[in-house]
């Protein structure tokens, strides 16, 4: 590979630091790291880099700020961020989210794991840059920036798992994906995933999205595929 990931990461705790640094030398990214929100977010203006891992609790500015400030701004608003926090609260994440952050990863953590999380997210992106911004199938719809799926004016309230995996299978409508591939998109922190989880997702937003839901197709033995006739694709410009 001819051009190293730079990743950008603003942590506060050396330990954990030299720990995601190490792993970055071995996966094959290139790392910069700052201590500071401040200094971070400065150095996020000047290197511009592929990816920021950001953690929550920092000096000077926290990350949610550093995050805030970045998503207000048009050169790096589409930067990937993963958020890191020490806490496993869901409130920590859903407003990481909210803020514009495309992950999160609870601390402690398996750098392993976080190095697979970065390489879903920047797969993502890539898919995302040509993806449009609201996806329509049947009476369903999906927009991807801000996690919503409804039917008809109703709001389905669904994981962001689900989210992921119902996302994901949209944009490769028609193509089969293993659960290995789908994996990619299962929010969870835990190291040891195995890939029957995936079924276990699958059924639920079926039965979220109502009985007679069938755009989801299991292909025994391999995956599973969303039905590629009749989805409507159209691309809207984002409101600000």
């Amino acid at each position: 590979m001819s051009h190293k990931k730079r990743i950008l990461l603003i942590e506060d705790e050396e330990d954990i630091a030299a720990l995601i640094k190490l792993q970055a030398e071995v996966t094959g990214y290139k790392l910069h790291v700052e201590v500071d929100g401040i200094n971070g977010y400065r150095a996020i203006e000047r290197e511009k880099p592929d990816l920021v891992i950001l953690d929550i609790m920092l000096p000077g500015q926290n990350g949610f700020d550093v995050c805030r400030k970045m998503k207000a701004n048009p050169e790096l608003r589409n930067v990937p961020v993963i958020i890191l926090t020490a806490k496993r609260e869901e409130l920590d994440m859903v407003l990481g989210l909210e803020l514009g952050a495309d992950d999160y990863v609870a601390k402690p953590f398996s750098p392993k794991v976080l190095f697979s999380r970065i390489k879903a997210v920047l797969r993502r992106s890539k898919e995302s840059d040509k993806s449009p911004k609201i996806m329509s199938f049947g009476e369903f719809t999906l927009e991807p920036d801000r996690y919503l799926l409804r039917k008809g004016d109703k709001l389905i309230t669904i994981t962001l798992s689900e989210f992921g995996i119902i996302r994901r299978l949209l944009i490769n409508r028609g193509k089969v994906l293993t659960r290995n591939q789908l994996l990619d998109d299962i929010h969870n922190d835990d190291s040891f995933i195995v890939d029957r989880n995936i079924d276990v997702h699958i059924a639920s937003l079926r039965k979220k999205l109502g009985p007679h839901f069938d755009w989801i197709e299991t292909v025994r033995g391999v995956g599973y595929r969303f039905r590629e006739e009749a989805i409507a694709m159209a691309v809207v410009s984002a409101k600000k």
